[in-house]
Order: C-alpha cells, then structure tokens, then sequence
C-alpha cells in the first residue's frame, strides 16, 4: 500500500474542496459521470466492491496540501516513499500506454476513485461512501488501516511548529537500507566525507581447555574436518628429557627455511639443554641433597606435598661441599653470598645504640667482601705472575697490589733494591694526607715534563697508592717531553678493576653501595678508563676469543647484548635496595648455556625463601604485612619463630617457571628424583600437583622398586600417584589387566571400572569364565564409582542369575521337596531382574566397533534368555531384544518356549 500524508486537520473545511478539485486534475483517466437512478447506483455499489479489490496503487493519487508547514524527519522519509511510489506508477502508465483498446474499456467501466480527504473519522464518511458508491462499512475498514488517524495527524501538525530536529549520528557504520523501527537517520555519504571509524572491540581471551572437555575429544575421525580431526596431532609436543616432536624441520623466527611444503615426517629431536659433557652431574646432586637435608616436606591445606625450605638454609651451610682448595666460579659464588647476606656475630653487647651496631655491620660487611675479593683474584694474580716471570720489580708490584697483596709487594719491591717504594706500599691504605702527598708528587712531575723519563709501572704505583684507579694524566710536553695518559685497568679483569677502587680508590669510611655506584657507572659512562666491563666467568677463560664468546661453547649471545657476570649481579643485589631478583637471575650470568636453572634456582630459594632478602618482582602481595627481619640480629626469642611460622606468602608465577625450568633440566641429565624434589617448591598447591602427576608419567619406564622407595620416603609423594603414572604406562604399552590392578591399588576405582567393563569384562565372558568376571568387579564393588549400577553391578547381576537361576529352579521343581516361600520369591525377583539386565546389556558394552562387545553382548543375552526360558518364558514378552545381538538358534528357541508356555497355560485354563 502506498503511504498517504494528513498534513490537514478536520477544522479545515475550506480545504477541502480544494483538495478533492486537485485530485480530478491529476488524474490520468476521468470516468463519465454516474446517473443518478437507483438501479444504476445499486449496480455502481456492486462494482465498486469489486473495483475495490482489484484497487492498485497508481489508482490513488496524492492531494498536495495547500500549506507548506516546517516538515520533521518522519515527514521527510514520508515525502521520499511517496517520490518512490509517483515514480512507480508513471512507468505502469507507461506500460498502460501500450495495452489494448479492451483494457481501456475495462478501466471506463470501473467507478472512478475516490478523491483522497484528509480528514479522518469525519461523520460524512457514510453519505460521502453512498455517494460514491462504496459500502460504508468497508470503507471505515479501509480508512482505520489505510489513514492515519486523528490524533496522529495531531501530533504531527504539533511536530511541524517545533524546531527542526538535529540530525543524530550514530557510532555506527551506515547502512544501505536504514529503517524507521532502528531509529538511525537516512542520509547519502559522499566520498568526500570521511566514515565513522568502527567501534573497538576487545580480543578474545583464550584459556586452556582439557582433552576431555574439548571438541576434539571423540572427533578424531571427522575427516571432513581435518583442523578439528587432526588439530591436536600436528602440534609440537615435549617428550621425556626434552624430547621434541614435531614436523618438518625447527627453525627460529628470523630463518629462512629451505623447504616450500609442509612435510608429514614426524621427527623426534633431542634438544641440548644442558652440555652434557661439562655438567658436572655429582655436584649436583650434593647440593640438591643439601638442600633436601634442610628442607622439611609435608602435606599443605589442600593435601599435596610441599617443601618449606629451612631459615638455616644460608650460603655458608653450602661451604663443606666444597674443598677449601676449591677456586670455582659455584664456590666463589656462595663465598661471596656470606659476605654479602649471611648473619654475622657482632659480639655486641645489649646495651650498644643501634647507630653503632649498624656502623659495626657495615664495617664487617666491607671487611668480609674485601677478604671474598683477595681470594677471587688470586688465582688470577698469580697466573699473570707465572707467565711474566722476566718482568721487572715495578711490574711485578703492581701486579700484586691488584690482588691486595700488600706484603708480597713490599717484598718485591725491596728485591728490585727500591726501597723507599717499599716504604710507600706498607702505608697503602692510608689517610687523605698520605695520598695528597703522592698526589702531589706526580703533579711535581707532570709539571717539570720528567714523568716521560719514570716508568709508567712506577707512575702506577704511585698513582694507585694516591687513590688514582681511573686514568693517570701525564704531562702535555711536546717531542720527547710527551707523556701520554695512562689507564690503570688496562688489561685487568673485572674484579681486579673494583678491587682497585674498593682499596685504593675509596677511603675507610665509604661504604660498599658508594664504591659499587662509582664503578658502574665508570664502565657504563666513562670511557676513557676505569671502564671494564663485568664480563661473565666463561668468558673469561683462556679459550675465550676476544668478543667474548668462547669457541667451544654450544650458545652465543647477540652481539649488542650486554650480560654481567652473576658475582657482579650479587654484589648489585647487596649494594642496590631497588634491584630484584627478576634482573640478575639471567642464566647467561651464571652458566654459557640459556637453559641452566641450577645455580638461580639454589640462589632465589636462599635469598627469598630463606633469608628473606629480595623476591621476584611479580609476587603478589598477600596482604598480611612485612616479616620481620629480627632474626638478622642474634635474637632466639620464641615468639620471633612463632611469627615467621604463621607468614602467609604472596605467589609467583616466576618463581613456579623457574622450578618448573630447573626440573626439567635435571629431568634430561637423568636425575628423576632431584626433579621431583624441584616440583615439589611450587607455590600452587594445582599446578604443583599436577606439574608432579606429568613427570612420574613421562618417567615411568624408571620408577623402578628402588626409586619408588625412594619418592616415597624421601620426597613423601603419594604411593597413588606413582601407580596412576605406572597404571597409564602399562596401558599405553598394552598391559590392561596391569593397569586394572595399578589402579586399584592408587584407589583409583574409576578408571580401573572403566578398564573392566570395556577391556576385561568382554574377555571374561567370551571365555565363559564366570569365576573370574565376578573377582574382577567384586574388588571394586562398594567403593564410589560413577554408573556403577547400571554398568558394573550388570555384570554381577549377570553372573548371580547365570549360577544361581539353574539351582533355584532345579530345587522348585523337585516333586519331593517342600516349597519354600522364600526360594520362590528370589526365583520371582530374578526373572524380574533379567529382562532388564537384557535391556541394558547393549548400552553398558556400547562399541559396535570393537567385534569382542557384540559377542559378549550376543553371548550374555542369549545366555539369559536359555535360563529364562526353562523357568519363566513369557516374561520376555514385553522386551525388545535387537535381532542382530543373538543368533538365530537363540531366537527360534525361544520362539518354541514362549509358544509352549503359552499352550500350557491355554490347556490350564480350559481344564
């Protein structure tokens, strides 16, 4: 229908003609007009009826209103569908142009239309539509669906004295067909206008699901599908001992790989984590026992295993696995820890002030760190020593007192006959007065241009003894009075250039924090001298080469990346309040390969969990306060312990990696109890559980009787988690009544039912061997298993009828024996229970696939029905057996049975 406007109230009589006078003018063909005889008007009513019906749209014309009110929105979009529908009937008219002479004729015949009034619910409707011939109440009908109403046309002419509305934009694209009921504003956007940008929506979240919650369970064979048959088969997958399998060949992110296609060998490669060759496995392992020796293990409040490192696990504990011979960079390491952060005894009285207490830690702190440092550079020392044996006493001085080695140099210098140095060597040290005088002394010579005629390791000497460890300036002479400057770490090592300024640079008072500041920033700013880089130990090695990357070893860092040394992160860590554990526990500072854990992990459980000195930067606040670090300070009060006992810890997931990282390093070497022990340091109680559960799967070709002795006691995991891991493997090697008996003894019942209705069960009774069907679920009846009744407690009830039904029956029908009512309501209550254990038997052995679950079903059913016919055949009379589970001879038997019985009971009853 097309839409009509009612811009003109009913108080506008004088309108009216107007409009109706328009609406002739407009019309294409004008009818003669009626007679006004009865017969001929009955006749016009009869054919309007029918004109009516066959009313179309280029037959109602529009009268355009005489005023031309503000129009709204509405207004608008009604102008533009009436536009649409002018048009349309043009081109009917068009079309009408070409039709016949009989077409027209027809059209004469038709009464003319009404003219369209804009006045709606008017009292004359009813003379107006006898007028034209049209039935009155039709043409009500036709205006309440057609028109508009009144209060309609009210509320419009109300609208059209308001102010325009504001064209709305919506944050939305737009669309080619708007519509009036979506509220959106039809409007042509040209290209030079620019398009609303679309709305951000955030990503979606992906989470982890189980196999057994996935879609992909049971759809393996949707080969239509293959990402969802074989989504989870063409994945990199980890193997035992870093064992990766994965398809075509690995290749990093940047590499070009040599092959245009995905190829469908699967290939199994071990990854090297660890340098087997250089690992030092037995050490190890000492410290992992240490470790365990001082950690007690016992079950959490969800009932899982966990390890609580002891207080009194600190770097010092370590020592007696090293020997005291022992120079190693590990050894070093822990030395340099009890300087830095192990108690010390301060032997103070009570009665001392906190400010000297404090002044006294610092004084020993700094003592104990330059005692660590003499030690680490004296290998060293005297390595350079041994091969220079030919240099002169100057040199040889200043070797020592790179090391500290105050006495030796004096001793050196007094046999090279220079005595007053040796003099000067024994005051090394000193006050500021003291360096001020040589100081003095080397301007002296830088003035008079004669320090290019004193050797420079004499000039060094005297510089490091004035507290000069940077650069010494020499005189800026020119031809043979030109000394140039010299740097005094050249050819030092990093240790060696901070020991120069923890001796020689910094006096007494300064503290380790102000000696480490000044010597970062002079490698990381300077430039010019003084500026060694903290290079790790491996890379110090005489088989290094000059870019710091040993030749023999197996990774290589980027060129422009830059990673200190650890003992250089661990005096950082001391020496720095903001540093956290995040930022030095790299492994390239600590060992050449990425992927060894061993020493950050020893480092994090004795910094954080024990001492509790810095933690990993996203550990999650508890909420419950700072533990107090009272035990610092000599103090055994019990209510201190008590204290530290109810701490309440935050989580890191950094924390669970780097257990997580460490495990399966020692997982590879072959140390499957170590790694363990590892797992056992998880903070969550469900990722710690189940991290376990997945390694003594992986490792159960290993868990022999010994080392399960030893999971067992040592570590205290559950005996039922070793023989779930054991179960599982059994099974996947083909071993199900292994697995059965594995699961039953981890109390595992579910699982081990499932085993038994769908692998053992179908066995038992092809081999009609009862006694061993009932001993197979008999050990797991009574336990909680989920659809235990209407699968396992099947196979009992199969057994119980298939004995006890032949017995019952054999005894009721002895003619001599004397009824018993309570035999004949057991054999009443078994003919009751074996059509429902037939109705049953096909949904419990439900793998039509697997041949042995239609014969046992075939052989259970029929063996029912064999019984139930000799004592009650009739009452399978209501059971739907499938023809395809039994055989024929089975049937036609029954068949015979029941039509027997039933002969029986017709003789019966007639006699």
């Amino acid at each position: 229908m097309a839409r009509f406007k009612a811009f003109v109230s009913d108080d506008e009589d004088d309108d009216a003609s107007s409009v109706a006078s328009s609406s002739k003018e407009q019309l294409h063909s004008v009818p003669a007009r009626r007679h006004e005889s009865d017969n001929e008007e009955s006749e016009s009513e009869d054919s309007g009826d029918d004109s009516d019906s066959s009313m179309h749209d280029s037959e109602l014309m529009e009268s355009p209103p005489q005023k031309k009110p503000v129009r709204s929105t509405r207004q608008i979009w009604a102008d533009e569908d009436e536009e649409q529908e002018e048009e349309e009937r043009r081109r009917r008219e068009q079309r009408g142009g070409r039709r016949s002479t009989s077409t027209t004729s027809s059209t004469s015949r038709s009464p003319s239309p009404p003219p369209r009034t804009t006045r709606q619910g008017d009292p004359t409707i009813i003379p107006w539509a006898q007028k034209i011939g049209v039935d009155a109440q039709k043409m009500h009908v036709m205006q309440t669906s057609m028109f508009r109403m009144p209060e309609e046309a009210a509320a419009l002419k109300a609208l059209s004295v308001q102010p325009a509305i504001p064209k709305v934009v919506f944050p939305t694209l737009p669309r080619k067909h708007n519509r009036e009921s979506e509220g959106g504003v039809r409007e042509r956007t040209s290209f030079a206008q620019d398009l609303e940008s679309v709305p951000f929506r955030p990503t979606r979240k992906y989470a982890r699901v189980d196999i057994s919650a996935s879609v992909v369970a049971g759809s393996e064979g949707a080969l239509l599908d293959a990402g969802l048959s074989m989504g989870r088969s063409f994945r990199v997958g980890w193997g035992p001992g870093g064992t990766l399998v994965h398809l075509g060949r690995l290749c990093g992110p940047f590499s070009e790989p040599k092959t245009t296609a995905n190829s469908s060998i699967i290939t199994k490669t071990v990854v090297p984590l660890v340098d087997q060759h250089t690992t030092d496995t037995e050490h190890i392992s000492k410290l992992l026992q240490h470790h365990l020796s001082n950690s007690p293990i016992s079950p959490d409040a969800d009932g899982v295993p966990f390890a609580n490192p002891s207080p009194s696990l600190n770097f010092s504990s370590f020592f007696p696995l090293f020997s005291p011979s022992d120079r190693s960079f590990q050894s070093s390491l822990f030395h340099l820890g009890h300087a830095l952060f192990d108690e010390l005894d301060l032997r103070l009285g009570e009665s001392v002030s906190v400010d000297v207490r404090n002044r006294v830690l610092a004084l020993r702190r700094k003592a104990a760190l330059s005692q660590w440092l003499e030690e680490a550079v004296a290998p060293t020392v005297d390595r350079e020593l041994k091969a220079n044996p030919l240099a002169d006493s100057a040199s040889i001085v200043f070797t020592h007192l790179t090391g500290n080695q105050v006495e030796k140099a004096c001793e050196a210098a007094m046999d090279g006959g220079n005595v007053r140095l040796a003099t000067l060597i024994s005051q090394s040290g000193g006050d500021d007065e003291f360096k001020a005088d040589l100081e003095s002394q080397l301007q002296i010579w830088r003035d008079e241009k004669i320090d290019v005629h004193i050797r420079e390791d004499v000039r060094k000497v005297y510089a490091l003894l004035a507290g000069i460890v940077d650069v010494l300036e020499g005189s800026k002479g020119s031809g043979l009075e030109k000394c140039g400057d010299v740097d005094m770490t050249k050819g030092l090592d990093w240790k060696r250039a901070f020991g120069l300024r923890f001796w020689f640079g910094e006096g007494l008072d300064v503290g380790i924090r102000q000696i480490f500041e000044g010597f970062e920033w002079a490698w990381k700013n300077g430039g010019e001298g003084g500026a060694v880089e903290p290079v790790p130990w491996y890379k110090e090695l005489p088989n290094s080469s000059s870019q710091g990357s040993g030749s023999g070893l197996a990774w290589t860092l980027p060129p422009d990346a830059m990673v200190p040394d650890g003992l250089y992160s661990l005096i950082k860590l001391f020496a720095d309040p903001t540093c956290s554990l995040s930022h030095i526990l790299t492994p390239f500072s600590f060992s050449p390969s990425p992927a060894d854990y061993s020493i950050l992990w020893h480092l994090y459980i004795i910094l954080s969990r024990c001492m509790r000195v810095r933690d990993f930067a996203d550990r999650e606040d508890s909420g419950v306060g700072v533990r107090s670090d009272a035990r610092m300070v000599d103090n055994d009060d019990r209510e201190e312990e008590e204290e530290e006992e109810d701490w309440v810890e935050g989580h890191s997931p950094t924390a669970d990696l780097l257990a997580s990282m460490y495990a399966l390093q020692l997982e590879q070497m072959g140390l499957v109890q170590e790694a363990l022990f590892v797992l056992l340091h998880i903070e969550g109680s469900a990722g710690r559980e189940k991290a376990i559960k997945d390694m003594l799967l992986r490792s159960a070709p290993s868990l022999d009787e010994w080392m399960t002795r030893g999971v067992i006691g040592s570590l205290k995991i559950p005996i039922a988690w070793i023989n779930e891991a054991k179960a599982i493997y059994a099974l996947n090697n083909g071993n199900v009544y292994d697995a059965y008996e594995l699961y039953l003894t981890a109390g595992l019942y579910n699982p081990a039912h499932e085993l038994a209705v769908l692998e053992l069960a179908p066995d038992a009774v092809i081999r009609h061997d009862l006694l061993l069907l009932r001993g197979i679920f008999e050990k797991i009846e009574g336990h909680p298993v989920d659809g235990w009744h209407v699968r396992g407690k099947a196979f009992m009830d199969y057994v119980h009828v298939m004995n006890r039904l032949p017995e019952l029956h054999a005894q009721m029908s002895d003619v001599d024996a004397i009824p018993d009512a309570a035999q004949a309501l057991e054999l009443e209550e078994l003919t009751r229970l074996v059509p429902r254990l037939i109705a049953i038997l096909p949904d419990v052995l439900r793998d039509r696939t697997d041949p042995r679950h239609n014969v046992a079903v075939a052989e259970m059913i029929s063996g029912l029905m064999n019984r139930l016919d000799k004592v009650k055949p009739l009452a399978l009379a209501q059971t739907k057996v499938q023809p395809t589970l039994v055989s024929e001879a089975t049937r036609l038997r029954h068949i015979h049975s029941t039509a027997y019985q039933r002969f029986l009971n017709t003789i019966e009853v007639a006699s």
